[in-house]
């Protein structure tokens, strides 16, 4: 099981009420939430082994430099040294070093990648499983990865993570006309503007969906505006023409990485806290209490 942890803690802070707090009256509602939608997930999935992905650069340079538009509206500050500072809530900002604090005492895998997204390091440890995947996000990129073959799917929360949209390659034929690896380039040609992918002008989700059907992937489709003969109407060959410097970049930035370089790290469920001290310490001074006790009596069983 791989979760997207920022997506899961991003949930988990706005859906879990500012009124949790430590001692000293800080929020700590992202913690607690993130700890209970952990608890849950090993109740009703048992994983044999959980890795929590993370965010070593939200806004990779190489991505921006192909895309300069990429998550642009979401950067707070620009940093030349390294990555750019994301928006974030006030009062999440300080919840995500407490977050990795006690994942790290409790033993659970925190694993990210240098200059890579937490979906890229969910792209690589996809690629390299050999047996089944579970992929926790409320991200639809990651869609991309579904592969029922594999055993690869999207957990998807629809309420929490008491209630998880099942997401194989039957429901994204249902929904999106397209499999796992289709997903990815009809993202590409609808456009996102959560992520500032500017899309191709004229072309969304119904549409792309057709020419996908039509044309197999995103290769055939630009095979068909070459092709004088292919059944393009004059206003999709035109934008796709137009498009063509946005449509050779994109799928680059928008399929996830399958080579991030990660480092060594133990992805079993940990019975018992690999730090108990440190653990104990984080508990009394952020009130981590029973969130945190479920969590642990949970992995002990």
């Amino acid at each position: 099981m791989l979760l997207d942890t920022a997506s899961l803690y991003f949930r988990a802070y706005f859906g879990v009420p500012d009124t949790i707090r430590a001692p000293d009256g800080t929020p700590v509602n992202a913690v607690r939430g993130l700890l209970e939608f952990i608890t849950r997930l090993v109740q009703d999935h048992r994983p044999d082994e959980l890795v929590a992905c993370w965010d070593n650069d939200w806004r990779p340079h190489w991505r921006v430099e192909l895309i300069p538009s990429y998550k642009a509206h979401r950067v707070a500050e620009e940093t030349a040294a390294g990555p750019d500072t994301e928006e974030t809530p006030d009062t999440l900002a300080p919840q995500v070093p407490v977050i990795a604090a006690v994942l790290d005492a409790l033993g659970i895998a925190r694993v990210g990648a240098d200059g890579y997204e937490a979906d890229d390091v969910i792209g690589t440890l996809t690629a390299r499983a050999t047996g089944p995947v579970d992929i926790v996000t409320g991200d639809r990129d990651l869609f991309q990865l579904v592969d029922d073959a594999r055993g690869r799917r999207v957990l998807y929360p629809i309420k929490g993570v008491g209630t998880l949209q099942l997401t194989d390659e039957s429901w994204l034929r249902e929904r999106y006309g397209v499999d796992g690896p289709g997903y990815a380039d009809l993202a590409l040609l609808r456009g996102d503007p959560s992520d500032g992918l500017p899309g191709v002008p004229g072309v969304g989700e119904k549409t792309a969906a057709k020419l996908l059907d039509s044309y197999g992937d995103l290769a055939g489709i630009m095979a068909a505006v070459d092709d004088p003969a292919s059944r393009l109407t004059p206003a999709q060959r035109r934008r796709l023409d137009e498009a063509r410097g946005y449509l050779a970049v994109a799928p680059k930035v928008v399929r996830v990485a399958s080579d991030a370089p990660l480092p060594p790290f133990d992805p079993a469920l940990p019975a018992t806290p690999r730090d108990p001290a440190t653990l104990d310490a984080l508990s009394a001074r952020w009130g981590l209490g029973s969130a945190l006790q479920r969590l642990l009596v949970t992995l002990r069983d």
